[in-house]
């Protein structure tokens, strides 16, 4: 009987940061992935004396990272109960709902992840016991003395694209051994399925070299810059009405407080004023301003429509949470 691969993916209930999980099931090359179940008692999920529960395949894709003659594909699951219902950790359902609540106004999300390669507990490119030159060269740098890790973004790069990501685009960050690909523009939930599964793309292609892929949101302390998830946001109003990216970018400071609270876990050690960020203490939009918590792009303010960037969400942030909150944020806003 010829047999296919099938990784399950899915997050985990580890607090305060979701992690990634898989598994593999070998089934029929014809037969659908189906629901499957998992030790909810050993992913911070569920206790032991009821540890039973469910994954529900979301998203199927071609798994680049198995080449063999053997077919694969990777499956994005949601966790559900033994009854069917959404887990307390499904950050996805809640991301579907307001979607679908706000979906007559064709919101889009690009997200912009960033991220640092570790070997042996440093970031690529610092000496053992030191520091390398002061950051300036680094960024959409060339060069052995200036890039660290190309080798795993570029093969990176390709798995998305042979997984039919969205994949949008990718640069060398300010910091040695720090880069960020782009997802989108793409609905929601499809952006956050997507980021989600180059966050496992991006783990696995890493964990063959024996480097760690962190999204600590500041992995390195002192003057040296964090590691954010920039979150750029429209509606079709937003695209083709003048005006009314400024009232989206003020629309979120009515709410910043409970955004800082939903945009990863030590968001103040990033969000300092410095390197490129604004206080989490503090709400301010301006045009092209990367000091501010939310950025309106030149052009958007020239032609006076496009879109907004939200600048505050971290680097370990959760998807599902970001994208759900902004657009319920803005599209109750605009109406």
């Amino acid at each position: 009987m010829s047999i296919k691969l099938v990784e399950y993916i899915w997050l985990d209930g580890t607090e305060p940061t979701r992690q990634l999980r898989s598994k593999t099931r070998v089934l029929p090359v014809d037969e659908e992935p189906g629901i499957w179940g998992f030790d909810g008692s050993s992913t911070n999920q569920a206790e032991g004396h009821n540890s039973d529960c469910v994954l529900s395949p979301v998203l199927a894709t071609y798994d680049p990272t198995r080449t063999g003659p053997v077919p694969s594909i990777l499956v994005l699951c949601e966790v559900l109960n033994v009854d069917m219902t959404p887990h307390e950790s499904n950050t996805r359902s809640r991301c579907v709902d307001v979607e679908e609540q706000y979906e007559d106004q064709e919101s889009w999300f690009g997200l912009e992840q960033e991220y640092t390669l570790l070997k042996d507990g440093r970031p690529l490119g610092f000496p053992v016991g030191g520091y390398p030159p002061p950051q300036g060269q680094y960024y959409c740098s060339v060069g052995a003395s200036n890039a660290f890790g190309r080798e795993i973004i570029e093969e990176h790069l390709e798995a998305c694209l042979l997984a039919r990501l969205k994949i949008s685009g990718t640069n060398a960050e300010v910091m040695p051994g720090q880069w960020e690909f782009q997802v989108g523009p793409l609905g929601p939930v499809e952006a956050s399925d997507h980021l989600w599964l180059a966050r496992f793309l991006l783990e696995r292609i890493a964990e063959k070299r024996g480097v760690s892929v962190s999204w600590d949101p500041k992995p390195v302390e002192g003057d040296w810059n964090g590691a954010g998830c920039h979150t750029n946001f429209s509606t079709k109003a937003m695209r083709e009405e003048v005006g009314l990216c400024e009232k989206a970018a003020a629309s979120l400071g009515e709410r910043a407080e409970e955004h800082i609270v939903n945009y990863g876990a030590d968001i103040e050690k990033r969000l300092t004023g410095l390197h490129e960020t604004a206080s989490y203490k503090d709400f301010s939009w301006g045009v092209s301003d990367r000091g501010a918590s939310v950025r309106i792009p030149w052009q958007v303010a020239q032609e006076g429509v496009g879109y907004i960037e939200d600048r505050r969400p971290n680097a370990n942030c959760d998807p599902y949470v970001v994208t759900a909150l902004i657009t319920e944020t803005i599209c109750s806003a605009l109406g």
